[in-house]
This record gives C-alpha cells, structure tokens and sequence, in this order.
C-alpha cells in the first residue's frame, strides 16, 4: 500500500496481482468529503457512459467478464430508476476492475485506467494531477531501477 497526494489530498493505491489499484473513495472525499464519497461513486455508476467505459475495460482485460450481465447494465443505465453499487458490479458480472474492500484500508478501488476515468467526475485539473502524479511516481522508479541494474552490472563486472 502506497499513498500519493493530489491537490493536497492523500491517494491511497494498492497493488493488486502488479496492477495498481486507487482507492476511488479517497478521490471521491477530495471533492465532498468523507460522508458523500459513497454518493459521489454511485453516481458515477449510473452514468452510461461509466458503464460503457468499465463494460470495454473489462471485455479487453478481463476474459471472465459475463457479458449478458453487462448489456443489461448498459441498457438501464442512465434512467431515474437505475441504481447500482460497486459490489453490485462486481458479483453480477464477474468485474475485477473494481474492487471493494472491507476493514482497515477499506472503500471501493479500481484499476488506474478506470481511476483515471472517474477522476472526471471529480473534477478535470483533478483528474490530471492524477496522471502526472502517476508519471512522476513512475519516472522516479524507472530512474532507481535503472541505477540499480548499473550498479547490478558493476559489480558483476568486477568478479
């Protein structure tokens, strides 16, 4: 577990089977704070085109995803009556690009690309100080394991 901050807002991200997963609760308390961040997702959940977005992440990435299930999503999305939850999500068509997690640590999480989607519905500079913050990270660790494998071939070299 990791934590970055956003706006002066700490992210935590978690990696799940080497895959980085933000915690979209802690994004959705950026905007509202802690009582609405459940609201805040929901929401977003019920927007077709947040439908449509996590149904093609999954279908790309996930070959387990029950299609049907998500056509049945897809067609009620976005009407008053629509309602759906994040677990609700993930049991009804096997998703794995959200999670929900229970305890210490807990909220809902997703995947960087579906993250990176929702931080829109935070806010537009939110959302890309969020994929800069990610680039940075990224660039520091790249230029560490590059040092490291120098020094790895060093070493060798001498013996």
């Amino acid at each position: 577990m990791a934590k970055i901050i956003v706006q002066n807002t700490g992210i935590t991200v978690l990696s799940v089977d080497n895959e980085d997963y933000i915690s979209l609760t802690d994004m959705a308390t950026a905007k509202d704070g802690n009582n609405r961040s459940a609201d805040i997702i929901k929401n977003w959940l019920r927007n077709r085109y947040s439908i449509e977005f996590l149904g093609t992440w999954e279908i790309i990435h996930n070959p387990d995803f029950k299609v049907v299930e998500f056509d049945h999503f897809r067609m009620s999305a976005g009407l008053p009556s629509f309602v759906l939850s994040a677990s609700e999500w993930i049991e009804r068509t096997n998703a794995r690009g959200i999670a929900v997690k229970k305890g210490r640590y807990g909220g809902t999480y997703a995947h960087k690309d579906i993250a990176f989607e929702f931080g829109s519905a935070i806010s537009v500079p939110f959302k890309l100080y969020l994929i800069e913050e990610f680039r940075r990270i990224g660039q520091i660790l790249f230029l560490k394991f590059d040092a490291l494998t120098e020094s790895f071939l060093l070493c060798t070299s001498l013996f």
